[in-house]
């Protein structure tokens, strides 16, 4: 029997680790499981060829709020063409209004309601005639007579008898791999699918530290865990940092999903003493609006999350991704607005502004009328207006996340954006008047290339913005460049660097020089080093000028060394060169 669990995963990088884990807990027909991955930025008629061509028996989708509407296309057309496939369901998206869907969709036999490993190894069961489907537990599905039935699971998964997914890591070289410690949740956001679930189960510690020991062996680049709130048992979370410390060889980077504010002074100074880039931590604040916070259950204090994020971030190496959501009851535009400032005050490596899902099951759903809440029927469900905000300021706060993604979350900007903040009355401010620019251009309807982005941010600063000095701006941009790549083509609008040229061939062909500046290019002759690095003059110190938005500090030389990175924004090493009296 060819039986196919397909993925459609939001973008390339991404891998699916419910799939591998049904497959790899699918008891002894689990040979008969082939799993394929997709993204949604495909053609839904080539991934229609692609599942045609593999001429499943059954196919189980695993459904997503960003990929269900394209599942839903493909199950009716995999109806027309492949009319004897038996077509289910499983997934967050579809787990909890089976019945309807069943009802809605001829083709759909069946439906894996929650967790799916104990579920998905009896219906291979099922299938293969060693059980009858009646004694599944688990699931909706259509019996022989047209009757939906329904079937809940009332026990949870046995998280110390999963079996470890992933078999082997050739498919996930130059993919995101996710890794889960625990189940559950014990908090009760009212926006999130966790909540509904209180109880938090956790896997046998040791079993984690051997699977962890296994990605550190294969040198995966990154593993993310998906429990929802890692460090919400201390014991727990703390064992397995001390594991991932202990045997660190510098390779794999591991992400985690914590609340700050549980974090205890013990369990801060161990993680600064961490190697730069061994873990990130993203923490959702998703407001500082007090009244929000206590409607959407969070017990969150602001003041102690920001007391906690600027001692990580003293450590200088730990790459900190803090969320905010827009579309949130008692929030207004000055609101969130003042939400968009705290949180970009405290200089996380990345601030990602995400939107209100009104996710089928969640608290949130129940109370859209109470809250005013306007959300789109169709996945991903998201917010289009509340009695706070209207339409228009989410528009507006779109446009607010699309420059932030591109001049703030890149890393490619950091100093002139610094710089430009000095010129309107607050960060949002400046963020809002950059996407009104985009928009009036017309810029906001085409991607641009990284140098064009350079173009326009000038262009913006030239025509909206009084009093900023251009020349500044622009050896800030020539910075900025040059701290993420070696460009070979120069800007046009950077300075001539002619009368410079003689001090950058004496500065390379004296060896003192290079051996006190770059020790690492040891065996490369002059000619090398200065082509694999770069030293260009700046007439003021641009990370000094940038922090106080005007000129600041004498006129230098900056080595720019691209074989030195920091893990945290990948901008390349620099280093001010000693510059003699006589020169």
């Amino acid at each position: 029997m060819n039986i196919l669990l397909a993925a459609i995963n939001a973008k390339y990088i991404h891998s699916n680790l419910a799939v591998y884990s049904l497959k790899a807990n699918g008891g002894e027909w689990a040979d008969q499981v082939t799993i394929r991955e997709f993204t949604i930025n495909q053609r839904t008629g080539d991934i229609l060829e692609q599942l045609y061509r593999e001429q499943p028996d059954i196919l189980c989708f695993s459904c997503y709020i960003w990929n269900i509407r394209m599942i839903m296309e493909l199950g009716g057309l995999l109806f027309r063409v492949l009319p004897g496939v038996r077509v289910w369901l499983g997934g967050p998206e579809v787990s909890f209004d089976a019945k309807e869907r069943l009802a809605a969709c001829p083709w759909l036999e069946g439906v894996m309601l929650g967790e799916g490993e104990d579920t998905f190894r009896e219906l291979l069961e099922a299938f293969n005639g060693a059980r009858d489907m009646a004694s599944v537990s688990g699931v909706a599905y259509r019996d022989k007579t047209g009757q939906i039935i329904s079937r809940p699971r009332e026990a949870y998964v046995d998280m110390d008898r999963l079996v470890f997914p992933y078999a082997g890591i050739d498919r996930f070289r130059h993919k995101i791999v996710y890794y889960e410690s625990s189940r559950g949740c014990p908090f009760a956001c009212s926006y999130c699918l966790s909540s509904v679930e209180k109880k938090v189960r956790f896997r046998n510690t040791d079993t984690v530290k051997r699977e962890l020991g296994q990605f550190i062996e294969w040198e995966v680049p990154q593993v993310k865990f998906v429990d929802r709130t890692f460090n919400c048992d201390r014991e727990h979370s703390m064992e397995i940092l001390r594991y991932i410390k202990a045997h660190d060889r510098g390779k794999t980077n591991f992400h985690f999903e914590i609340t700050a504010d549980l974090l205890t002074d013990e369990e801060i100074r161990f993680m600064a003493g961490l190697r730069p880039g061994l873990i990130q931590l993203e923490i959702g604040v998703q407001s500082t609006n007090p009244e929000t916070l206590k409607a959407i259950r969070r017990q969150v204090s602001f003041e102690k999350l920001a007391q906690v994020v600027r001692r990580v971030n003293e450590g200088r190496n730990i790459h900190q991704h803090l969320d905010l959501i827009a579309g949130l009851p008692y929030e207004d535009m000055e609101s969130f607005r003042k939400s968009f400032n705290d949180v970009y005050a405290l200089e996380p490596e990345q601030l990602q502004l995400g939107f209100l899902k009104a996710l089928k099951g969640s608290y949130m759903r129940e109370q859209a009328e109470d809250y005013g809440l306007i959300y789109d029927p169709l996945p991903p469900y998201e917010v289009l207006g509340t009695r706070w905000m209207d339409y228009g300021d989410l528009l507006e706060l779109k446009g607010v996340e699309w420059v932030l993604e591109i001049y703030y979350n890149s890393r490619q900007f950091e100093n002139s954006v610094r710089w430009l903040e000095h010129f309107f009355l607050d960060p949002y401010g400046l963020y809002q008047a950059l996407a009104d620019w985009y928009k009036d251009q017309g810029l906001d309807q085409a991607s641009h290339s990284r140098m064009e982005r350079y173009d326009i941010l000038l262009a913006f600063v030239k025509e909206r913005v009084k009093d900023a000095a251009l020349d500044e701006l622009k050896y800030l941009m020539v910075y900025d460049l040059y701290l993420r790549e070696n460009l070979k083509k120069r800007p046009e609008w950077a300075a001539d660097p002619s009368e410079h040229i003689p001090f950058y061939v004496d500065f390379f062909a004296d060896e003192a020089n290079r051996r006190r500046y770059l020790p690492d290019y040891e065996g490369y002759t002059a000619k090398q080093v200065q082509r694999m690095t770069r030293v260009e003059h700046f007439p003021f110190d641009p990370e000094a000028t940038a922090a106080a938005g005007r000129r600041r500090g004498a006129a230098c030389y900056i080595l720019f060394d691209y074989k030195r990175r920091d893990p945290l924004t990948y901008r390349c090493g620099t280093e001010k060169i000693e510059v003699k009296s006589d020169e």
